[in-house]
């Protein structure tokens, strides 16, 4: 790999030399400068005792010569050449010990195979002829510090990049001095340097001399020289850097990966392991003890010193374990192998109490040991539970597509398009009513224009057909083209409901009794009635009418207006879906899937899925309906029926959102938060759509868009607002908008912090059968911290939310009933639940299940086992990533309850670590 090195000695001003040794060393240089260069007959030979003896002499009075090339050289073959460019280099790198400075000046400006720019090789930025005797004389007479920089490459390098040359250095220089003389922290006008190449065979190098005409001015920091070395490395190699980093990462990475794996597999036994040891637990004993008598907060940054020295120890006498040793040597290893890549030296291992990021296991000891004194149930393990539990989407776990109201759909022409004619009254799908619905929907031909619209159905009204009538109702009521009217729309509605039993009366019809029993079922001109829907939709059903088994297989379905049955429901959609229904379709393949009314079948269920989506294509070719261009989103954004398509998706919710289809509007919003960078105008059209949908009442729009404003994600953050659409959605009873509330005036972030308020909205959402509600309660009354402590509530609501199958309740629960804390001691039952939580893949469950006869009591083995189960999770937490350019970006008020944090564990204030990346 290329690679310079620069080595940084300096002149001082007014020193004396007082070692013999060095005396030697200036006779050696005085004889050195007039040596020939060596004869090719001599050179490979092997080194002479005189050189080996000088050698030691350098190394034992200069050991930073072992880390020059030539070192190298002369290590890996000693020859009698490798030994004089070794003894010849090692010198003049440390000119500033051995000899005078108007010396240095002379030498370096004149040694042998020194490029002269002249009479001398001596040269500084510009083309101003240098006089060696005056630079001689003021570097001699300068009474402040003289850098003498040394900056050495290998041969090939030196080649490959065109510095084997004095004229390409003093281009490089003269653009680079302006950085080296900030890091020597001289102003630049007060900047003087002068430099000369010298070409040597295996190794050219520069010599030069660095001050300020201020005496005063300038140190050179470690950090300095890494900068200067930084910035050489970039002007010399710039042509191949990029290439070399990319090789260096490579490598980085292999060795990470390897690393990586034997570390997760310690990690993973650490995960499962005990320890037994005397000492760690006469030391938690005596924590223990302290703690008792400890005021103020039990967090190791407000401990007295002598508490904190136990707290170290623990942590030391931890790390010697072997599985925990092995690991931190792995992670050291690691870490250091990412250092590599920007310090020369990594850092000696620190013990693991004093390294940063593992300062975590010391409040985690602290806790286990305050716990074991209270002979309290301890949370630690799931403490981030509530932040999961706060960000969480909970509403997706309902589907918006099963809330739709499966039976409002529109009828297209069918077999009985010739209709019924009493007189002025008629329902008929004439070509007059056929032309409104095409303008009403939109067809290829003809562009949707719902003014021609309302004018086509008015004059069918008015010849007396009630199925324009219906329609007119729906355009008032939607808002299509006008002004929602409800007034209107229900005027017309009662108008359509009596000219179907009009025509009904006059003679049985199951085209009437379905759209009469669909009126009723809707409560569209009439009160909602579903009894009397279900009566109208039998007499049509038992004609064998498609859209009637459909409708009647729904309310069987979900027992309104007649008693639930599932296997009666299976048996009218599937009479349905034989006729060629895609509705019903749907409906078949759902419970095919589900095992509802009939035993479960994945292939069935498929088959009816596929036909389903052929069926409303058909349909939305014919008559642009929006529920329909809603049902066919759905399937495609979900890759139900047919293939996923997002795109084709986006289109028929883009479709049914113009005729202001709540769940088109609110699903084609999500789909375009959800993008990978929406433009700010997508951005805000998602926005427009969802405050659509949430205008309508539609549950999930109103929570989302509560989320929105609450994360000011997408616009805005408006607290208000937010809670305002939650607020409005909790008081229709949903669970989960109720959750959302009590978790935000409980965590005293975005509100001051209410209990009552939290409380109250937890307990709603419990009450509605939120697990999480419940589990959340369950916490609170355990602990007795916000609210005063109920045991009995506390194992209700866990037991409840455990039953749910929350594996977190499960949890608890096991541990109570192990320890025998708050209930008797039941290690069966504990068994039990462990089990449960174990099954849905909770690793702190599966610990105690695989440890369970270990544990039979609350002991200070449970304590000092559980800390090595929570130091497996701080390796994995920690486990050394390549660097990122992504910075993470906190807000302030967060960046302060970091800090407090940090202080807590031990920082200092003024400790900055380094910045956070993702």
């Amino acid at each position: 790999m290329a690679r310079i090195i620069l080595k940084c000695p300096y002149l001082k001003s007014g020193t004396k030399k007082t070692s013999a040794h060095l005396s030697n060393l200036v006779t050696y240089m005085a004889t050195r400068n007039g040596v020939k260069k060596l004869t090719v007959e001599n050179k490979n030979l092997p080194f002479t005792q005189k050189q080996e003896k000088l050698i030691n002499q350098i190394i034992n009075e200069f050991p930073n010569t072992k880390n020059i090339f030539e070192y190298e050289d002369y290590v890996k073959n000693r020859t009698i050449e490798n030994a004089s460019d070794f003894i010849s280099i090692a010198l003049e790198q440390n000119l500033d010990k051995i000899n005078k400075r108007e010396n240095y000046v002379d030498y370096i400006a004149n040694r042998p195979r020194v490029e002269r720019m002249g009479t001398h090789g001596l040269f500084t930025g510009g083309d101003d002829e240098i006089v060696l005797s005056r630079i001689s004389e003021e570097v001699a007479n300068h009474t402040g510090n003289v850098w003498t920089p040394i900056i050495s490459l290998r041969r090939d390098d030196a080649i490959r990049t065109g510095f084997d040359n004095a004229e390409a250095w003093h281009n490089m220089l003269s653009y680079y001095a302006p950085e080296i003389a900030e890091s020597m922290k001289i102003p630049v006008e007060n900047f003087r340097w002068y430099a000369a190449f010298h070409n040597e065979s295996h190794h050219p190098h520069i010599h030069m001399i660095c001050y300020s005409v201020n005496p005063i001015d300038g140190y050179l920091t470690k950090k300095g020289i890494e900068k200067m070395k930084s910035g050489l490395v970039k002007n010399i190699f710039k042509n191949e850097m990029q290439l070399i980093y990319a090789e260096q990462s490579q490598r980085r990475d292999r060795v990470k990966a390897e690393s990586k794996e034997m570390l997760l597999q310690l990690i993973q036994e650490m995960k499962i392991g005990t320890i037994q040891n005397t000492q760690i637990e006469k030391l938690f004993l005596n924590l223990t003890e302290r703690l008792k008598h400890t005021k103020g907060k039990r967090v190791y940054g407000y401990l007295q010193p002598s508490v904190k020295a136990i707290v170290d120890e623990i942590a030391d006498e931890l790390s010697k374990e072997e599985k925990v040793s092995k690991a931190y040597e792995l992670w050291y290893e690691m870490r250091n192998e990412v250092l590599n890549s920007y310090m020369d030296e990594p850092s000696e291992p620190l013990p693991l109490s004093k390294q940063k990021e593992f300062k975590s296991i010391k409040n985690i000891i602290i806790a286990e040991a305050d716990k074991l004194s209270k002979g309290e149930i301890s949370f630690v393990e799931i403490e981030n539970i509530d932040t999961f539990l706060y960000n969480n989407d909970f509403a997706e776990s309902d589907n918006p597509e099963v809330v739709e109201d499966t039976v409002d759909f529109e009828v297209m022409e069918d077999n009985n398009a010739d209709g019924l004619d009493t007189g002025h009254i008629y329902v008929k799908w004439t070509n007059e009513y056929k032309m409104a619905r095409e303008y009403l929907f939109g067809t290829d031909e003809i562009e949707q224009n719902f003014k021609v619209t309302l004018e086509l159905f008015t004059e069918e009204s008015v010849k007396g057909n009630a199925l324009a009538m219906f329609d007119i109702g729906r355009i008032y009521s939607d808002g299509l083209g006008v002004e929602i009217d409800m007034d209107k729309a229900n005027n017309y509605y009662k108008k359509a409901l009596s000219r179907f039993q009009k025509v009904e009366s006059q003679k049985a019809w199951e085209y009437t009794e379905y759209r009469i029993g669909k009126m009723y079922a809707q409560g569209l001109g009439t009160e909602k009635d579903l009894k009397t829907a279900a009566y109208w939709f039998n007499l049509s059903a038992e004609k064998k009418y498609k859209y009637a088994q459909y409708s009647l297989g729904g309310l069987y379905y979900r027992g309104q207006g007649v008693e639930q049955n599932f296997q009666t429901s299976f048996s009218l959609y599937l009479k349905s879906a034989n006729q060629g229904f895609p509705y019903a379709d749907f409906e078949v393949a759902k419970m095919y899937r589900d095992g509802t009314g009939i035993d479960k079948d994945a292939n069935e269920s498929n088959h009816y899925f596929e036909k389903a989506f052929v069926g409303f294509e058909k349909l939305e070719k014919q008559g642009c309906d929006d529920k329909i261009q809603y049902r066919l989103g759905w399937m495609l954004q979900n890759g139900i029926g047919t293939n996923r398509d997002i795109a084709k998706a986006k289109e028929y919710f883009g479709k049914s959102a113009k005729f202001g289809n709540i769940f088109a509007c609110y699903s084609l919003a999500k789909i375009i938060l959800e993008e990978d960078k929406p433009t700010n105008e997508e951005v805000k059209k998602a926005i427009d759509y969802m405050h659509i949908a949430s205008n309508s009442g539609n549950k999930f729009a109103q929570y989302s868009l509560g989320r929105i404003y609450l994360e000011g994600k997408h616009t805005a953050k408006d607290i208000n607002k937010a809670i305002t659409l939650l607020t409005l959605l909790a008081e229709q009873d949903n669970e989960f908008a109720a959750y959302k509330l009590g978790m935000i005036y409980l965590k005293d972030e975005e509100v001051t912090k209410d209990i009552n308020k939290a409380i109250a909205f937890i307990t709603q959402s419990a009450e509605k059968n939120n697990e999480w509600a419940s589990y959340q309660l369950g916490k609170l009354y355990l602990m007795g911290v916000d609210i005063p402590k109920d045991t009995e509530k506390a194992i209700e609501y866990l037991t409840k939310s455990a039953e749910q199958g929350n594996q977190f309740a499960q949890y608890v629960l096991g541990k109570l009933f192990l320890i025998g804390k708050d209930v008797p001691k039941d290690k069966e039952t504990a068994v039990k639940f462990f089990t449960l939580s174990a099954e849905q893949g909770n690793e702190y469950a599966k610990f105690f299940l695989e440890n369970i006869d270990k544990f039979r009591e609350p002991s200070v083995g449970l304590c000092t086992s559980r800390v090595l189960h929570h130091m497996s999770k701080i390796f994995e937490d920690n486990i050394p990533l390549n660097k990122s350019k992504v910075g993470l970006k906190i807000d302030s008020k967060l960046l302060r309850k970091l800090k407090g944090k940090k202080i807590a564990q031990g920082h200092k204030r003024d400790d900055h670590e380094e910045r956070m990346t993702l």
